[in-house]
């Protein structure tokens, strides 16, 4: 498909849906909105347009002393991914920085985050500490279960062979046994058996939050990360809500430190959408 016939061919359907749309029966009043429609400078269209993307840098080698654990067959990261492992690394006693992932589809923004969680549950496990370590938070169930599948592929490493998931929204339990591999959906098993990932959306964490058959959830917790994918479609008033709630979950896992809302949890928060607004700190 030739990118510019393809556009001329949508530029002709639409004018001709708007004419017959908006049709006039006096001929010169046609002729000038048709006129105005296709005008080159002020018309309904523009381009079509040639974007070029420059490919991404790859990370220099070093990577590795970031993290114990990455997917076997993991190639050399891109430069972005490799400043997000420096960034939350749990390795050496090293405490995770807030991190804000923003870079284009299949730049690998979840791997940014994905591999050094998984890497600090798998170390944490090693070391006997049970209870939720991290909470990933989607503003969709489709979102949700996305990552559950892609969760449940990395979990089938052997050597994450202790680290545990859960999958809690709102009809997870509805699709049968193990749908995920190794993501649990039973809410009933989630409760008794905290996993160290649990993937839900923020409503559903709200009631989470506050529903006490759920409150074994929070019990054993050591919250070291709460992921926020999608960063860009929590503004205004929803924006507010889901920051409330954060401050919450560091209440109720008691993580919240004086002047530190969140206090020892790391927020992290990814999008592909958010535009740059100058110097990054």
């Amino acid at each position: 498909m030739r990118p510019t016939l393809a556009a001329q061919t949508l530029r002709d359907t639409t004018v001709e849906y708007l004419t017959t749309t908006f049709a006039l029966a006096e001929p010169d009043t046609q002729d000038a909105l048709e006129d105005f429609l296709t005008d080159p400078a002020d018309g309904l269209f523009r381009g079509p347009y040639l974007r070029i993307r420059r490919p991404f840098r790859t990370a220099a080698d070093g990577w590795q002393r970031h993290v114990d654990w990455y997917p076997a067959g993991f190639p050399a990261p891109y430069a972005h991914q490799a400043e997000a492992f420096a960034r939350l690394t749990s390795k050496d006693g090293h405490r995770p920085r807030p991190t804000l992932v923003t870079t284009g589809t299949g730049s690998g923004k979840t791997e940014s985050f994905l591999i050094p969680v998984l890497d600090h549950c798998r170390r944490e496990k090693a070391a006997g500490k049970q209870g939720i370590k991290a909470v990933l938070l989607y503003p969709m169930n489709a979102l949700a279960g996305d990552q559950a599948d892609r969760l449940g592929e990395q979990l089938e490493d052997g050597r994450l062979g202790e680290v545990t998931a859960g999958l809690y929204i709102g009809q997870a339990s509805s699709r049968g046994t193990a749908p995920y591999k190794r993501v649990m959906v039973d809410r009933a098993e989630i409760r008794r058996n905290p996993p160290d990932i649990l993937i839900t959306n923020y409503k559903m964490l709200d009631l989470l939050l506050q529903r006490q058959q759920d409150a074994s959830l929070w019990r054993d917790a050591d919250l070291a990360y709460v992921v926020i994918d999608e960063f860009h479609t929590y503004d205004g008033a929803q924006g507010t809500d889901v920051a409330m709630l954060l401050r919450r979950l560091a209440a109720v896992v008691g993580a919240a430190e004086d002047g530190r809302p969140l206090g020892s949890v790391c927020p992290v928060a990814t999008s592909a959408t958010l535009g740059s607004g100058g110097a990054s700190g």
